[in-house]
């Protein structure tokens, strides 16, 4: 899903460079957009659907709650969710035949490990599997905030079923690849050889990290978000 002005075509276009290299067999790439300009041939552009929430609510996470409503115009089955701002570092192959009773899998939320949340950087989903989770949404939107801060906690504490994929397959770049304090001073981020997607939640996102930039808002948190240049990401992250 790309809409805004946060992350340009050139994301999707690495993106479906990155799982074609990654995936045997045919494809179908789907963007679902509100402004296809730029984006590589040979990905699909659909409209990008919304929700009728009050801003800013409409156009953060919250938007994603859309997959879930009970048709999604020219697509359905199974399909596999991957945020702009996450590299592939290997196969893909698996994620569509792990688990294939399961209607949602997703990754585990690293910054809350074992609590039975997902992160939904990285899921598989079957559309108009769960509605109830986007029939909900508008209604009872002032409940679900206050009681689920993000619309990935709100999805796994309201959804019937949930699996997780393999911890080693999915990882978090500042958890998993930035050594710890003061390590990441002189020490470079490095990928765990198991890992097949890292995600890039909040900052820095690739095209920061691979330069070394980790921006911060409050100069004190500069001490500790600190990262060296992690230029291995340019051998993925690209068209």
């Amino acid at each position: 899903m790309k809409w805004g002005t946060l992350y340009p075509a050139g994301y999707v276009n690495k993106l479906y460079g990155m799982v074609r290299r990654n995936i045997q067999g045919p494809l179908r790439f789907v963007c679902l957009t509100d402004d296809p300009s730029g984006v590589r041939s040979e990905v699909e552009c659909l409209p990008c659907p919304t929700v009728a929430l009050q801003p800013p609510y409409n156009n953060t996470g919250w938007r994603k709650i859309a997959l879930w409503a009970r048709e999604l115009p020219g697509m359905d089955g199974d399909w596999l969710f991957l945020d702009l701002d996450v590299i592939v570092t290997g196969s893909l192959d698996d994620f569509f035949s792990f688990a294939p009773e399961k209607s949602f899998v997703v990754m585990q939320n690293w910054t809350q490990p074992g609590r039975g949340i997902g992160n939904t950087s990285v899921f598989r989903f079957r559309v108009g599997q769960h509605p109830y989770i986007y029939d909900r949404l508008v209604p009872e939107f002032r409940t679900i905030l206050a009681q689920h801060k993000i619309e990935q906690i709100y999805i796994s504490r309201t959804i019937s079923e949930m699996a997780f994929w393999p911890d080693a397959w999915c990882v978090l770049f500042k958890t998993h690849c930035v050594p710890p304090m003061p390590l990441r001073w002189w020490k470079t981020p490095t990928r765990p050889a198991t890992a097949r997607v890292i995600a890039f939640p909040g900052d820095p996102n690739p095209h920061d990290a691979v330069r070394g930039i980790w921006p911060v808002k409050k100069p004190y948190k500069k001490f500790y978000k600190f990262i060296r240049p992690a230029t291995w990401i340019a051998d993925y992250w690209r068209e």
